[in-house]
């Protein structure tokens, strides 16, 4: 628990925090597109689907990729999908979005927040069946990115994945609405938290070729010990 309380442990909760803030956002925004094109009596229900969805898959994702990070080359690789995750996130900032941000936020809301006389109204219109398949597919994606993000930015740390994966259940399950209002008004955040995410991938993808080439990235002196292998 005292590692918060040194400078590197301090530093990498601070990336946590605004890794889970980015990503806990953008994931509320695609659960509240995919309810947009709802009736109102329906729209409620396919966001509750998608923030339980978000929930259990988190939780999931976690158990198996804290450990999955350990086996040689798996670093490596998680740290080029999140180089992926970046470019994504990069083309979306740069494109706006911002009638399709204004018909998420409405349907997270339940809320007219244009005064256009209804809500969510320029949506395609969908069954709950095929807004909770769409909902679902995006949070397996988002939910994957956001556990790799925070267990990078955590490395050796885990006290801090812990608080990181915490933090990151709580801001889906408890103000998805709010982050995604707050990441809608002040793009500048999501910028923010693409550099984080852009310097965890980086380091990740750092640390994974050492340990691929067996160099110790510890400075403990000599060759790393080998990784563990699926095999063993």
């Amino acid at each position: 628990m005292m590692e918060i309380f040194t400078p590197e442990g301090f530093t990498a909760l601070l990336q946590v925090i605004g890794i889970d803030l980015v990503l806990a956002g953008d994931n509320a925004v695609v659960i509240g597109l995919a309810a947009a094109g709802l009736p109102k009596e329906l729209r409620n229900k396919a966001i509750l689907i998608g923030i339980i969805a978000a929930t259990v898959l988190r939780i999931g994702f976690a158990l198996i990729t804290t450990t999955l990070l350990g086996f040689t080359g798996l670093l490596l690789a998680g740290g080029i999908l999140l180089l992926w995750v970046c470019w994504k996130m990069y083309r979306e900032l740069r494109a706006g979005h911002a009638h399709h941000d204004a018909d998420a936020m409405e349907a997270l809301s339940d809320a007219d927040l244009n005064a256009d006389g209804s809500v969510a109204k320029g949506a395609p219109k969908k069954t709950l069946m095929q807004a909770a398949i769409q909902i679902i597919i995006a949070d397996v994606s988002m939910s994957l990115d956001n556990v790799l993000a925070v267990a990078g930015a955590a490395h050796g740390h885990p006290t801090v994945l812990i608080i990181g994966l915490v933090l990151s259940i709580a801001l889906m399950g408890l103000a998805a609405s709010f982050v995604a209002k707050l990441l809608s008004r002040y793009r500048w955040i999501a910028w923010v938290g693409l550099v984080l995410i852009l310097y965890v991938s980086v380091n990740m993808i750092y640390d994974g070729y050492q340990d691929v080439m067996g160099v110790d990235v510890h400075g403990t002196g000599g060759v790393a010990e080998p990784a563990a292998t699926a095999t063993e």
